[in-house]
């Protein structure tokens, strides 16, 4: 996301005069009653613009230390900060539909998807014949499952049982949260929750596609 970032971290870009950030706790807006921000990059302006929003006045800055060490390490660091056995995980630099998180809420354990064409990108949704979850292949070759198919977009619902497992350093020396649902499925139910909108704000170009988007047809606008 270069140069937008070099001052500014990426959840404070806007889309259509509104912080990332601010849109996500719109999303989350009556389906939570806390939130917990991830913080490292720039996060004294996380700071300075919690404590001016108004959405969630119940709100933890929790920052990832001593380094980001991926997804997975970002949920490790919020468990003593956590207020309730079941908590919902998203991406700070994706838009997701209010109407989708309200479904992955109800979920015991649940991951959010979305369908594709081509998963290559993606990390693929692999199900039974009765439509269990069973695991996420990460960026299959193109034409390995019949379009269209259904690929994670990182969001999550969990249970603080999540934290009876131990995580393994991928491959890439990180902590994946995506291998928090490989070892739960063993002992309990994902569900996959389809998502009718989502939009990933990785690249200038996203972020100036998401400027024409109808938000307020996912995201209701709380003022």
């Amino acid at each position: 996301m270069r140069p937008l970032t070099l001052d500014t971290p990426k959840p404070l870009l806007h889309v259509q005069g509104r912080p990332i950030l601010e849109w996500s706790l719109m999303s989350l807006h009556g389906i939570a009653d806390h939130v917990l921000i991830v913080v490292k990059y720039l996060k004294e302006q996380i700071t300075d613009y919690m404590a001016t929003q108004t959405l969630f006045p119940n709100y933890t800055l929790v920052e990832q230390l001593p380094e980001p060490l991926g997804t997975g390490h970002a949920v490790q660091c919020c468990q003593d900060k956590l207020r309730s056995d079941a908590f919902v995980v998203i991406n700070g630099d994706d838009l997701y539909p209010k109407s989708a998180l309200q479904e992955l809420s109800q979920k015991p354990f649940g991951v959010l998807s979305i369908l594709k064409d081509d998963p290559s990108s993606y990390g693929a949704i692999i199900r039974d014949e009765a439509g269990n979850f069973i695991r996420i292949h990460e960026k299959p070759p193109a034409d390995l499952y019949p379009p269209p198919v259904p690929c994670n977009i990182g969001g999550y619902k969990f249970t603080s049982a999540v934290f009876d497992y131990t995580l393994e350093k991928s491959e890439r020396g990180e902590y994946e949260i995506t291998d928090y649902v490989g070892l739960a499925v063993n002992d309990h139910t994902v569900s996959v929750v389809e998502s009718p909108f989502w939009m990933p704000i990785g690249n200038p170009q996203n972020l100036e596609e998401a400027q024409s988007i109808d938000m307020t047809q996912w995201i209701p606008i709380v003022s």
